[in-house]
């Protein structure tokens, strides 16, 4: 597998982030969630990330508009932000130098959209629940809600995720009713999906600058704006998008306190998974904020 050309917003010499680079997976992926024990998984052992030295005068405030909004930088050391306005950083200052992302990185693996379709054979738990909730949308068939700690978490199904078929039946075109009562009905020891991976959903690769900045803000869990010049604004993160993921943990419902202190312990490589507003928005229609606060599986998802 080659790697492409570096992007033109890249420095000469400067490796480009690994969401650049194309990737192969295998043709059929099959996974089980049972109550059961599952089979043991093994993953290579990461390399820790080199580490680089931070801005030890903590965290810092920068005014907008005449001083109307007040935006606190969060530092590496997860330092508090102002009370309901949590924001991620501002951009390097000139001189600074930026390393380029590391191919390496346990939170891009984590967070890898791949290509293809996958099989799941998910089993139902001893209330006779699966753990997932669906949504129709555009005559396609979504994951809405995955809880947690159920066959459904297990099985390593994703917000977002795209329902192909269930039970060898295509599912294009069904109803959100359609589809919960097929789920209802299906066996309890297996249920047959095959699935594609969050196909609204994307990746942005960005990396902390040598103070312990990205370049972006975030309000009420959405992308309100860039830092001109920052990691941010250099791989492509758009504004007017949700934030899904931080290094493929969900952080979908989090107060942005919560998402903030995630992505202050994120490491120096940090992958968002966003989504545009419209669709999300569409997409968690009807549930509400609490239930997808305190019922959706924000736990960290294995390599």
């Amino acid at each position: 597998m080659c790697a492409p050309n570096p992007p033109p917003h890249l420095d000469k010499g400067q490796s480009p982030p690994l969401g650049l680079v194309a990737s192969v997976c295998p043709a059929q992926r099959i996974t089980w969630a049972c109550p059961s024990p599952r089979p043991g998984e093994s993953a290579d052992q990461e390399r820790a990330p080199p580490s680089r030295s931070r801005n030890a005068a903590g965290t810092r405030a920068t005014t907008f508009q005449g001083g109307k909004q007040t935006l606190w930088a969060v530092t590496g050391e997860g330092r508090a932000a102002a009370p309901g306005l949590q924001t991620v950083v501002s951009g390097p200052s000139p001189g600074q130098v930026v390393a380029p992302v590391s191919g390496n990185s346990l939170g891009v693996r984590r967070a890898e959209i791949k290509p293809g379709v996958r099989e799941i054979h998910l089993c139902k738990d001893e209330r006779g629940k699966t753990g997932l909730r669906l949504r129709a949308i555009n005559k396609g068939l979504f994951v809405q809600l995955v809880q947690v700690n159920t066959p459904a978490s297990l099985v390593g199904l994703r917000f977002g995720d795209q329902i192909l078929q269930i039970d060898g039946r295509d599912c294009a075109g069904w109803s959100t009713d359609r589809a919960h009562r097929a789920v209802k009905r299906a066996s309890a020891e297996k249920i047959v999906m095959v699935v594609r991976d969050r196909p609204f959903q994307r990746t942005v690769t960005m990396h902390r600058d040598s103070t312990g900045h990205v370049g972006f803000v975030i309000k009420k869990g959405k992308v309100v704006s860039i830092v001109k010049g920052s990691s941010a604004a250099r791989n492509g993160l758009l504004t007017n998008h949700y934030v899904c993921e931080v290094n493929g943990q969900n952080v979908i419902g989090l107060k942005d306190k919560e998402v903030t202190e995630i992505l202050a312990t994120a490491g120096s490589v940090i992958t968002l998974t966003i989504i545009p507003t419209v669709i999300y928005e569409h997409m968690v229609k009807k549930l509400s904020p609490t239930l997808l606060r305190h019922t959706m599986d924000h736990s960290v998802p294995d390599v």
